[in-house]
């Protein structure tokens, strides 16, 4: 049969019907007059006829199956009914759908937020499916690092696998707005990098070949489609204009297409400029031949076909020739391939565990919205007992009525999944109001796209499953004559349907608590933190920025700034003290790190130490509140003139010198061998849960940058500190502003941001868990309460006192949430150890959350089973029992 008469009789399915009836009518007709012939009457052939003839619905339907359209007819007719049954029960219609879509809703989003982030986050990237990040590796150091450009060169040349090397540094200069900077964020990029990202400018060109090669060689820029509409008004003109960055104009070749934010996840750029003008943006100088600067981030493009293991062969085997043929950079040093969503050199890292949490715990919120659908499903079951019965007493099989009632779930769940995919559509923007923002533009919109759907509808598809096969079944297990015989002989009645009933809630009740635990843990870590010592002064001391680099200033000129500015700094009421540091604590700014040789300690041979250390000014300890425990501070007589001298913190004196007093030792960084001065001690430099690690410090006159940060040890408060480093800045130099001002503490709750977001994140939807789970509750307490009416009805008359049925139903409620409790408890004391290394100074089984989480949840449930059995003890025993 052609698809069309398929078509043409699924749409005159009336037309055939009919035509059918007349054909049978037609023999039966036929049969009736031959046996009036023989002698009958035509009340009695007509009779005999139609026995003879036997069921026309039969014949009707085998009819019907022989079109091959019968299954589609009646999955059709079930739609229709579904729909007449839906409208017929509103308040459970709203109900279910209400259920379903937060839990549907809740989970598209963060499949949204997973798929715009991690998996494809660069918006308007061809295939990035193939595109892999390339990472660098210190053999006996864990993390990773960047690349340098002569080991990327050395990768692309040798690299056959691989359709395309591309480097990427992240940049920033500073526009002065009034008494304030702003920070404009962009990339260093290589010439190839908008043809391999497949990027194509909606105004001008991308790079050409050979302009990342040559010393600030090549002055011009691509600016994004933001800057470009913002700052030249989308002028189409704009191509030849100059833009000034750090001191030098760039001309402008070019405009990213609108919906490219860059190759950097969770922030928007507006500008990218060749490798070749790394001096200009980099206070390290130029060090783009030099095979040990490791501050490239880079990309391959594989070739088709090419699978990751593939490349990662290709590419180590690269890097061992590159630490056999050079060894004193090389030595150690791998390289791995990485996918997006593993990138350490971007926010994915912070949003990745947060996710991880986030799509269990949405995982867990469905469940319990299944659940509460399932219990509502067999409730309602129950009210239709007598029409299941009636529907099999007349010849409808029990698959007849479990297709109907999955029908009737299918319908819930598809418009719970519209309505979902509106909800994960108006969230799609909520990372970004949940991260906080430090002047630079963000960009954590989740991605709504056929994958997400496709997964949505999957999951709708299983949560369909989940909450309308039990019921189906259930109610399809109907005793006909004893529900015709007595309707209060329910459908679900019995005790195996209240055991199913009390088991959903119970399930409901132990994921709520396990929700509600984790919450607590989070939020307590999150509340330790915000009063946690970090080894340093975080309350008293601000911080601010100071970017001199980037408007321009040579050396000798910031030497003299800084000296100026310093001066009137500390002579501002209410300053106690101030001081230079190349790096501010608690931010994503990276320590300077070097390989070091110490007198007297031997490294195995195949490692080569490396630490990290920070660029201070004199009074740097004193303004930060760091103690040094032995030796001597920094002075302003340890400059570029002075002997080279260092300050080692109390892990690296023990793990180093043994024991030994380290004053007056040696050690070597870049070449440079330096006398150690002091001991200060430990503290926490980027971050609060981070273990106890070797560090150094050295004068920041000895190892001068441009680029510095400006921490003041006041009792102020940032606002009324921020005008008056204005006003003294815009007096040395009208072209200049500081950042915006911030405490060390409220640096320290930013740089936490990860954990806050995922206490929210449980709060809410521990909070939803809960809300469902007392609903659940309520509905089981109250279809007990209207199943045991004769029940109570009898207490009553034989002298039950209110109070005594109060008391019976609160138990049984109370009981079950007990039950429920005992699974959650056991559940989260597994579970929670996954937030461990979230947490800090809280243990994973932590009294108090697991205390508070049972408070709430016993409210709750007192919440949910008062009502039913306060209405218990007004029933009417006369009235229950003649009824």
């Amino acid at each position: 049969m052609s698809p069309r008469d398929l078509f043409d009789r699924l749409l005159h399915r009336d037309d055939l019907d009919r035509s059918l009836n007349e054909e049978i009518q037609f023999h039966i007709g036929q049969r009736a007059q031959d046996l009036e012939g023989s002698g009958m009457t035509p009340q009695e052939a007509e009779r005999r006829a139609r026995i003879e003839f036997g069921s026309a619905e039969n014949y009707k339907e085998q009819c019907r199956e022989s079109r091959r359209l019968n299954g589609l007819h009646t999955f059709l007719a079930d739609i229709r009914f579904g729909l007449r049954m839906l409208r017929r029960s509103p308040g459970f219609s709203v109900l279910a759908i209400l259920c379903l879509t937060l839990g549907i809703g809740a989970n598209a989003a963060v499949l949204s937020w997973i798929e715009g982030t991690l998996l494809r986050p660069y918006p308007a990237v061809a295939d990035q499916a193939h595109v892999l990040v390339l990472a660098g590796t210190a053999r006996g150091t864990p993390g990773f690092d960047g690349m340098s450009w002569p080991d990327l060169l050395d990768i692309r040349r040798n690299c056959r696998l691989l359709d395309a090397v591309i480097a990427e540094k992240i940049v920033g200069t500073t526009l002065s707005i009034g008494d304030r900077a702003e920070r404009a964020t962009g990339s260093l990029v290589s010439a190839n990098y908008f043809d391999a990202m497949g990027i194509r400018p909606v105004v001008g060109r991308g790079f050409q070949p050979g302009e990342d090669v040559g010393r600030n060689a090549h002055p011009v820029v691509v600016i994004s489609y933001g800057m470009w509409r913002d700052r030249f008004r989308g002028d189409p003109k704009v191509i030849g204009k100059t833009q000034t960055f750090n001191g030098m104009p760039h001309t402008i070749v070019g405009v990213a297409p609108e919906g490219f934010y860059g190759t950097f996840v969770g922030y928007e750029w507006q500008f990218w400029v060749p490798l070749s003008m790394q001096e200009r943006f980099e206070a390290d100088g130029y060090t783009l031949e030099e095979r040990g600067a490791r501050w490239i981030e880079p990309f391959v493009r594989l070739k088709p076909g090419v699978t990751l293991a593939q490349a990662q062969q290709e590419v180590s085997s690269v890097a061992r020739r590159l630490e056999a043929d050079f060894p004193d950079t090389n030595r150690g040093r791998g390289v791995r391939l990485l996918p997006l969503w593993e990138s350490p050199f971007n926010a994915s890292t912070v949003v990745l565990p947060t996710l991880k949490i986030t799509a269990v715990v949405t995982f867990l919120v469905l469940l319990i919205a299944c659940a509460n659908v399932s219990n509502l499903l067999l409730v309602r079951a129950f009210a239709r007992r007598h029409e299941m019965s009636v529907r099999l007493a007349v010849g409808a099989g029990r698959t007849r009525l479990i297709k109907q009632l999955m029908t009737e779930g299918l319908l819930l769940s598809v418009i719970s999944l519209v309505g979902g995919i509106l909800v994960a559509q108006w969230c799609r923007n909520l990372l970004v109001l949940l991260i906080p923002n430090r002047g630079v533009k963000l960009h954590f919109a989740g991605q709504l796209d056929w994958r997400v759907v496709a997964l949505s509808a999957a999951v709708c598809l299983l949560a369909t499953l989940f909450f309308a096969v039990i019921p189906a079944i259930q109610s399809s297990n109907v005793d006909i004559a004893g529900t015709l015989k007595n309707e209060s002989a329910g459908v679900i009645g019995g005790r195996h349907g209240a055991w199913l009933r009390s088991s959903l809630v119970l399930v409901q009740v132990a994921l709520s608590f396990l929700l509600l635990v984790g919450a607590g843990l989070l939020l307590q870590s999150l509340s330790r933190i915000r009063t946690a010592d970090p080894g340093f002064s975080a309350d008293d001391v601000l911080a601010t920025h100071v970017g001199l680099f980037d408007a321009g200033y040579e050396v000798p000129r910031a030497r003299i700034f800084e000296d100026q500015f310093m001066d009137r700094v500390r002579a501002l009421p209410g300053v106690e003290s101030a001081a230079y540091s190349r790096v501010i604590p608690f931010t994503y700014q990276t320590y300077s790190s070097s390989p070091i040789t110490v007198d007297g300690y031997q490294a195995p041979p195949d490692e080569q130490p490396a630490i990290e250390y920070s660029e201070v000014s004199p009074g740097y300890f004193a303004t930060i509140g760091i103690p040094v425990i032995a030796g001597r501070e920094f002075a302003r007589s340890d400059d570029e003139n002075a002997p080279p001298v260092a300050i080692v913190n109390e892990s690296m004196a023990a793990q180093y010198w043994r024991g030994a007093d380290p004053i007056g030792r040696r050690l070597e960084v870049k070449g440079r061998w330096m006398q150690v001065v002091g001991v200060a001690k430990n503290a926490k430099y980027s971050d609060m849960v981070e273990p106890l690690r070797p560090f150094f410090y050295v004068p920041l006159r000895q190892n001068f940058f441009t680029e510095s940060g400006l921490l003041i040890r006041t009792r102020q408060n940032p606002a009324s500190l921020a005008p008056l480093l204005a006003k003294e800045m815009h007096s040395l130099d009208p072209d200049l502003a500081p950042y915006g001002v911030i405490t060390l503490r409220e640096q320290l709750n930013l740089k936490r941001s990860t954990q806050r977001i995922a206490g929210i994140l449980l709060a809410v939807f521990g909070g939803l868990a809960l809300l469902l789970a007392t609903v659940g509750l309520y509905g089981v307490m109250a279809y007990t309460v209207s199943q045991s009416t004769r029940e109570l009805g009898l207490r009553v008359a034989l002298g039950a006192a209110p109070v005594d049925l109060l008391r019976l139903l609160l138990s049984r409620g109370l009981w079950l949430t007990a039950a429920g409790v005992l699974v959650g408890a056991a559940a989260a004391l597994a579970a929670t150890r996954l937030l461990g290394y979230m947490l800090y100074k809280v243990s994973p089984r932590d009294p108090l959350s697991f205390a508070c989480a049972l408070l709430m949840i016993i409210i709750a449930s007192m919440a949910a089973c008062l009502p039913p059995a306060w209405r218990a003890t007004r029933t009417d025993p006369i009235r229950a029992l003649r009824d």
